[in-house]
């Protein structure tokens, strides 16, 4: 996964991120899978259902199923 630092993360379009307030970037295959790990761990049903729906969307190979 590339680092993402504080001046990339900020050069992000909003569309790159999955959660409200640019959190869980999304802005690549690898953020996404962390995106959805990390949302499963800490989020709130809605902020599941809105992750999960946003990776499904961008990247359809990384599939919501495995995140139940």
């Amino acid at each position: 996964m590339a680092k993402l630092n504080a001046a990339r993360r900020n050069a992000l379009p909003s569309k790159d991120f999955a959660g409200p307030d640019r959190s869980y970037p999304i802005n690549d295959p690898n953020h996404a899978r962390n995106a959805l790990a990390r949302v499963s761990q800490h989020g709130s049903p809605a902020e599941k259902a809105r992750v999960r729906a946003a990776v499904h969307r961008k990247y359809p190979s990384i599939g919501d199923h495995h995140f139940a």
